[in-house]
Order: C-alpha cells, then sequence, then structure tokens
C-alpha cells in the first residue's frame, strides 16, 4: 500500500537522504537478526537469514519514513533469495532455484494484478512497485505455502497499526508504508520455516 510522494524522482538531496537507511536501525536490527539466527539456526543457513534480515530491516527502516523501498533492496532480496535457494540445497541446486524463480515471478505477478485492479477500480494507486518488487523478494525466499500467509501477516499487522495510530481516519486518503510491514513478515517467517526444516 505504497505511494510515492508527489516528489518522487525529482532527485533533491532529502530524497536522497530519505532513502538512505537509518544507520542505527540498521545496525541494531541486523545484529539482532544475526544473533538469534545464529544461535538457532545452522551455519549456512544462518548466514542466508542474516543477509535477509540486514536487508529488511533496511527496506522497512526507509519505506515507513519515505513511502519507498530501495531498489538495492528488493533486488538485492530476490537475487540473495535466488542464491539462497541454489547453495542451501545441495541435492537439487538448479531445480530449488528454479523454484524460488517461478514463486518470485508468481508472487509478483499477484501484485501486479491487484495494484492494477485496484487503480481501476478506485482510480489511485494502492501499492507502489517497490511492493511488488519485494512480492518477488517474497515468492524467491519463503515456501510456496507461506507466500500467503506473508501479506496476511503483514497486512494483519498493517491493520493493527492504522487502528491503534489513526482510529477515525478517513481510509480511503490513508498512506501506509506497506512494506514496512511486509519486510519484517518476511523475515520472520523464513527464520520460522528455517527453524522447522
Amino acid at each position: 500500500m505504497t505511494v510515492a510522494p508527489p516528489n518522487a524522482g525529482a532527485g533533491g538531496d532529502g530524497e536522497i537522504a530519505s532513502l538512505q537507511p537509518d544507520m542505527r536501525v540498521l545496525f541494531a536490527g541486523a545484529a539482532a537478526t544475526a544473533l538469534l539466527s545464529f544461535i538457532c539456526l545452522p551455519f549456512p543457513t544462518a548466514i542466508a537469514s542474516s543477509l535477509l534480515g540486514a536487508l529488511m530491516i533496511a527496506g522497512a527502516d526507509v519505506d515507513a519514513r519515505a513511502y519507498l523501498l530501495p531498489d538495492l533492496v528488493t533486488f538485492g532480496a530476490t537475487l540473495a533469495g535466488f542464491a539462497a535457494a541454489f547453495f542451501l540445497t545441495p541435492e537439487y541446486p538448479w531445480r530449488s532455484a528454479g523454484f524460488a524463480v517461478l514463486k518470485a515471478l508468481g508472487a509478483a505477478l499477484a501484485l501486479i494484478v491487484l495494484r492494477r485492479a485496484h487503480q481501476r477500480l478506485r482510480g489511485v494507486e494502492g501499492l507502489g512497485l517497490g511492493d511488488v518488487k519485494l512480492a518477488a523478494a517474497i515468492g524467491a525466499w519463503l515456501p510456496l505455502g507461506l507466500v500467503p500467509l506473508c501479506f496476511a501477516l503483514a497486512s494483519s499487522a498493517a491493520l493493527a497499526s492504522i487502528a491503534f495510530r489513526a482510529p477515525g481516519s478517513d481510509l480511503r486518503t490513508l498512506r501506509v508504508p506497506f512494506g514496512a510491514y511486509l519486510c519484517p513478515a518476511l523475515w520472520l517467517l523464513y527464520f520460522v520455516s528455517a527453524l522447522s526444516a
């Protein structure tokens, strides 16, 4: 549900600064996800989980402030998901990576359809392209059965946040940084699925 601000793409210094994560948030969040990953997961999976955690902390922080998801986060997470599928499945690396690509394309396509349907029905953009690109990362990283759960978890968290943060607001005009909810949902579900693997 991320909508680019009116001056997006203007190239001003403020826009560039807003696309940089807060380094304190990034380091603290990345350290926390890495610590948890290395305590609970096997070494190669812990590396993947830590990388995903750092990317998702950066994405959530930037989207919460700027209503934009940087390409470095979305494309980086998607490519890292393909690499994780390849390297963490030594028995069938190519098949696993190919399936990750198909899941990524399917998740992104589903959000493109939802984005266009909303725009056609309401006449306004309801999902930003960053959310579509992040959907590809979700497909790349998560088992197929967890992909819908990721969107459900993020949507529930966003709705709960709206209920507490802006009760009585006009929901038709309220801007929600959906990526700020999708990012932690992706990492959390990847971590939980890796724990149970």
